[in-house]
């Protein structure tokens, strides 16, 4: 299993990259993460935009459904969903931590509740990851 660094080293180059997006914590029962509120990803009103927030959740979702694949097998998001709860001013840091719901043979589901550095919540997330299995 790759440890923090190396799943870091894995985000890098990616979407969760660009997004700003560093993990703290990182196992098959928790991810935690945080991500600085950049102009770049608010919207009007200097407010996280919403997609930012649901990609940033989405991220935190793969990563843990990643950690517990069997070998060669990978993950998918097949649904979604977002509760908004407050917005998130520009210059905040926000902290996503995630944690399993469900865990089958081919679908796992994952809650991840969205907080200011301080612990207001911000949104919870509820999403579905599809385990692909690796091609014969």
């Amino acid at each position: 299993m790759p440890d923090l660094q190396q799943l870091q080293a894995i985000l890098e180059p990616l979407f969760p990259g660009l997004l700003g997006v560093r993990l703290r914590e990182a196992s098959a029962d928790r991810v935690v993460a945080e991500m600085a509120v950049r102009a770049e990803l608010c919207t009007t009103g200097q407010i996280l935009h919403g997609g930012a927030q649901m990609a940033f959740a989405d991220t935190l979702g793969a990563v843990g459904s990643f950690l517990t694949l069997p070998e060669g097998a990978r993950t998918t998001t097949v649904e979604s969903s977002t509760k908004f709860i407050r917005g998130v001013p520009l210059g905040t840091t926000i902290v996503g931590t995630c944690t399993p719901v469900h865990r089958g043979r081919t679908t796992q589901v994952w809650q991840t509740e969205l907080a200011t550095a301080d612990g207001k919540l911000c949104a919870l997330v509820t999403q579905t990851q599809l385990t692909v299995p690796a091609a014969k």
